[in-house]
Formats: structure tokens, sequence, C-alpha cells
């Protein structure tokens, strides 16, 4: 008689078997969804990022000058003295005169008009409407003197520091800073 020894795998290696594969798939699994989460951060943070340029571009090409762009003297005045009064100068006040908008007429004409700019609960196009599929998007614009944070610069108020935040779904938050330097006399 011979004896044979018959090869296999038992019922209880079969279990284990199953039972390991079973917890390399689940942590399999749990790192694929972090990671396709983690996937629509950057398309998040580019949108933030688009918004934020976009919104400072719009706010740098306004004029920053002596006199504020409804006063006659803005084209030719070199100095704040000299401008039709004391409202009209730029420095008077950071932030928008009485009934100017971003979004009607009048509408903003300066840069510090920008100052406290909020948009939210939705990022809102130059006339006021929402734009499509940016509701998880909020927007701040912050603007101070900043002449003293530029050397070559006097006075403060000579220079204004343009701050764009904008905050976005998952927690994505994108701020851009820009500086604007007086120019006078010059077209606005």
């Amino acid at each position: 008689m011979s004896s044979s020894r018959q090869g296999g795998v038992s019922l209880i290696e079969l279990v284990v078997f199953i039972v390991v594969l079973g917890i390399g798939i689940a942590g399999m699994a749990v790192l694929y969804n972090q990671l396709t989460r983690a996937s629509v951060d950057p398309v998040v943070r580019k949108q933030a990022l688009a918004i934020a340029a976009s919104l400072m571009e719009e706010i740098e090409l306004h004029p920053f000058t002596y006199c504020d762009p409804d006063d006659p003297l803005v084209y030719t005045e070199t100095s704040e003295t000299g401008c039709s009064s004391a409202a009209m100068r730029e420095s008077a006040t950071i932030g928008p005169e009485a009934g100017e908008t971003r979004y009607a007429n009048p509408r903003y004409d300066n840069v510090s008009d920008y100052n406290g700019l909020t948009l939210s609960p939705s990022v809102l196009d130059i006339n006021g409407a929402a734009v499509p599929g940016l509701s998880g998007y909020t927007a701040t614009v912050s603007i101070v003197n900043a002449g003293l944070e530029l050397p070559s610069v006097a006075p403060n108020t000579a220079a204004l520091r343009i701050q764009v935040t904008v905050n976005g779904p998952a927690g994505v938050s994108v701020s851009l800073q820009g500086y604007r330097v007086r120019y006078a006399p010059n077209s606005p």
C-alpha cells in the first residue's frame, strides 16, 4: 500500500483567506474614496482663484487719482488740495460714495469704492446676476492705505493695498493682494 497525501485547502484556510482579502478590499475602498474626494479640491481651488483674479482685475482697472472721477478737475489736478471739494478727494474716505454701487448707475468709479464689497451667498456678475455654478462661493474685498508698506511711496494715502478673499466649498479659501499707486494727472 502506498500512502498518498492529498493537497488542497482546508475550510479554515479558505475562510481566513476570504477575511484577509475582504479587509484588504475594504481598505482600498476607503483610500479610493478619500482620493476621489480630494481630487475635487483642485477644481474648487482653481475656480476660487479665477473668481479672485477676476475681481482683482476689475478693481485694479479703476482709476486712483487725487480727485474722484466725478470731479471736473480729475484730469488735471496734481494734488488733493486742488479738488473741487474735500468730498471729491480720493483719500477723503475709503469706500463707495453715497449712492454708488457695483451693479447699477451710478457705479463704482474708483479703486477705493470696492472696500467692504461682499459677494454672498453667491458670486454676482457686474450686473448683479448670480453666476451659474458659483452658488457655493463667497468673496470679500478689503482696501486700506498702504503707502507705508511700499518704501518709495509717500504719503501713506498715495497707495492702496487691495485684498480679495474667496471662500469655496469644502473649506477652500484663496486670498489675493495687490497694490495700486496714485497717478495724476491722467485720464481715468
